[in-house]
């Protein structure tokens, strides 16, 4: 233990002090929320351990589903948190060097609970590691999601150790490694995706850079809920100069963001391709899109920075755990609208038979695995605050 503790300093905390914690409002809500979430992903997990991958309602039309998009919102999370903390201690911008620990520990969270996620989807991963490495296809964006990932992971856990250490040189170069490489596993996800050539709603070179830029606004968010949850909405001024800074960061994000996605519709309903323009309208119909991605996920927090100039911050801790919802729907819709359109066969196109699009409805099990991953995420990031100091010197 010694040895371990010569490597990354942590603080010596006993079981008493691990399961009590100060009973509140927050606190007492909190625990019963993560009890919860781990006891419905532990029943999701079990189903699938007895039933296999016939415990998930996902079939030949629809072959991803929810567990997926839980990965992905789990990975932007992580890519998010990652960039946002460069701003302090790889960029040097004084005012964010506060958040380096607390968000790179998140982005190893993050991470980590989305890999925890995808291991219950693949069906053999300790297999997938070892073909991964035994026989690579470079010519696959999946191959090289998993390996980016896999070294952006190695390179935030030793920025991570040498923040704790407080050695800024090492910490720096491995923290503009991770970021370097972390933008390169990101934005390959998005290529996941545009790649799909057969898929026409989502080929294309949009969503690589949209990836991006919804990284750093879910990490934005991220930062905010993090923050207001450990200072209980009372924050010291230099938090609170800080978060005001990041929220006009976010409000151009967002303002980005959301002229990216006007396009991305017009693109998509321009010429009556039925693949593309059918689609496309019926996403824009949809409650998914209209109330979760665009009311909850761009426009409120929008709406709170553009009135306040960033200074309510107690309201935009607020707004970024609905952002954070709409972000859970932005990354489901992906999955799900991706493969809205059925694949068409040459007799569909040669007699023009009117498109029908396809349906899914998550399992227990997969609602178990996905949505009480989260609660994963929490137990994580509770026992990290507890053996670490989270907080800038």
């Amino acid at each position: 233990m010694n040895f371990i503790k010569s490597i990354i300093p942590y603080r010596d905390v006993s079981l008493k002090e691990l399961v009590t914690f100060k009973p509140s409002f927050s606190n007492v809500t909190m625990a019963i929320l993560t009890v919860g979430l781990v006891a419905i992903f532990i029943a999701g997990a079990v189903m699938y351990f007895i039933e296999g991958h016939a415990a998930y309602n996902v079939y030949k039309q629809h072959p991803w589903g929810l567990i997926i998009g839980m990965y992905v919102f789990f990975v932007v999370s992580s890519t998010g948190l990652c960039i946002m903390s460069s701003l302090g201690h790889v960029f040097g911008i004084k005012e964010f060097e506060i958040i380096g620990k607390r968000a790179i520990l998140g982005a190893i969270i993050t991470i980590s609970t989305g890999f925890i996620v995808i291991a219950l989807e693949i069906g053999h991963p300790v297999t997938m590691v070892i073909y991964n490495v035994l026989t690579p296809n470079f010519t696959s964006a999946i191959w090289w999601m998993g390996t980016l990932y896999g070294l952006y992971l190695a390179f935030i856990i030793f920025e991570f150790i040498f923040l704790v250490r407080d050695d800024h040189k090492w910490s720096k170069i491995f923290g503009l490694g991770g970021l370097i490489v972390g933008i390169a596993a990101h934005s390959n996800l998005g290529a996941v995706f545009g790649f799909l050539i057969a898929r026409p709603i989502a080929n294309g070179v949009f969503f690589p850079i949209y990836f991006i830029l919804s990284a750093m606004i879910t990490g934005s968010y991220l930062l905010f809920i993090m923050y207001g949850f450990r200072y209980k909405m009372n924050f010291p001024e230099e938090v609170k100069l800080m978060l005001t800074k990041l929220a006009k960061i976010l409000g151009l994000l967002l303002a980005i963001l959301i002229f990216f996605e006007i396009w991305r519709m017009f693109t998509t309903i321009y010429g009556g391709m039925p693949e593309r323009s059918v689609a496309a309208w019926h996403i824009l119909k949809s409650p998914n899109f209209l109330i979760g991605e665009v009311l909850l996920g761009m426009l409120i927090p929008f709406i709170i920075i553009l009135v306040s100039k960033g200074k309510n911050i107690v309201g935009m801790v607020w707004a970024s755990v609905l952002g954070m919802i709409g972000i859970f729907f932005m990354r489901y819709d992906l999955v799900h609208d991706t493969q809205l359109m059925p694949l068409q066969t040459l007799k569909t196109r040669e007699y023009q038979l009117p498109p029908s699009f396809v349906e899914y409805m998550p399992s227990f099990a997969e609602i178990g695995v996905s949505i009480g991953g989260i609660g994963v995420c929490f137990v994580m990031y509770y026992f990290a605050e507890k053996f670490f100091n989270l907080d800038h010197k």
